[in-house]
């Protein structure tokens, strides 16, 4: 019988040091200063995951340990990637004046040759609530069955990712009857208007209204065992696309998973949470993230430390 091994956390934190100006800054939003990151692997780790990889850059490595990734290989196993520019596969060179980085689905394909069991990936500086690694982590515990890779997609109701201070991009999915993922449509401005949540194509001129409590990707997904040997493969073809621009196109996440979907190497379950998830998009955001968590802590869901 095929035993299943423990599933990986891969946490993307490469655009880290950019974002806060520097790990130093990293906002600490618990009671005993924890980050957002440091409930991540709290929920990780009582979901089961036995091991914790960091895509980093090599810029922020000294930093980052000594802020996050020395006090987490305390608690579980510790990794560390670096996605770099210069990271391509064999006959493939950096684009002359290129300066951004490759994109989300590309710190995934990083992990190549590190990560060899199934794994998630999340967002270094978005909280999830406990509740998505719980579903992930039972879904990367069945045996996989038949030639298709079996994917899955944290969802969360629309409203529960939304803030009052401004808009945000969000994936917004269809669902098919089996509760597989038919549609994934990136909306880069939604806000919540008069009439509820509503998106704009066209810098707020006019907006549409979305659907009360439709499902939305914040970015968190399960892979079996294998899949990153698919993830070079739609690179590849990415990086051949002389369509896209090459100094500022990104390999997404949803891209590949997309690909692999329309390539019908892989199907992609929806998991339902309705837990709210956090983020800090504008500065104003930071005073709702330490309530919330306080909150949960005085309720019990998470320790003071």
């Amino acid at each position: 019988m095929n035993t299943v091994k423990k599933p990986t956390l891969i946490i993307m934190a490469a655009g880290m040091g950019s974002r806060f100006g520097g790990l130093k800054q990293l906002t600490p939003v618990g009671p005993s200063g924890q980050m957002i990151i440091d409930y991540s692997i709290h929920d990780a780790i009582q979901a089961g995951f036995g091991k914790i990889v960091f895509v980093i850059k090599r810029s922020i490595e000294a930093d980052f340990k000594e802020a996050i990734g020395n006090r987490t290989a305390e608690k579980i196993p510790v990794e560390y990637v670096y996605q770099e520019l210069d990271k391509l596969p064999e006959g493939y060179t950096v684009p002359e004046g290129r300066v951004k980085p490759w994109g989300t689905g590309h710190a995934v394909l990083c992990c190549r040759g590190v990560v060899k069991e199934p794994f998630m990936v999340i967002n270094a500086d978005d909280f999830y609530g406990p509740k998505c690694f719980r579903l992930l982590a039972e879904f990367l515990s069945r045996p996989q069955d038949g030639e298709k890779l079996h994917i899955a997609m944290a969802a969360y109701i629309l409203e529960n990712t939304l803030t009052e201070n401004g808009y945000v991009s969000r994936g917004i999915a269809t669902v098919d009857a089996d509760g597989k993922l038919a549609g994934l449509v990136e909306r880069t401005r939604i806000e919540i208007r008069e009439n509820g949540a509503a998106y704009s194509e066209d810098d707020g001129k006019t907006w549409t209204l979305l659907p009360p409590g439709c499902p939305v990707s914040m970015n968190c997904w399960a892979f079996p065992e294998g899949a990153l040997d698919k993830f070079e493969d739609k690179f590849r073809r990415f990086l051949d696309d002389g369509t896209k621009n090459p100094l500022k196109a990104e390999f997404y996440l949803p891209f590949a998973v997309d690909a692999m979907v329309e390539a019908g190497e892989a199907d992609v379950t929806v998991l339902h949470t309705d837990d709210k998830w956090y983020g800090m998009t504008y500065a104003e955001d930071k005073q709702m993230v330490i309530d919330a968590i306080r909150k949960m802590t005085q309720e019990g869901l998470y320790p003071q430390k």
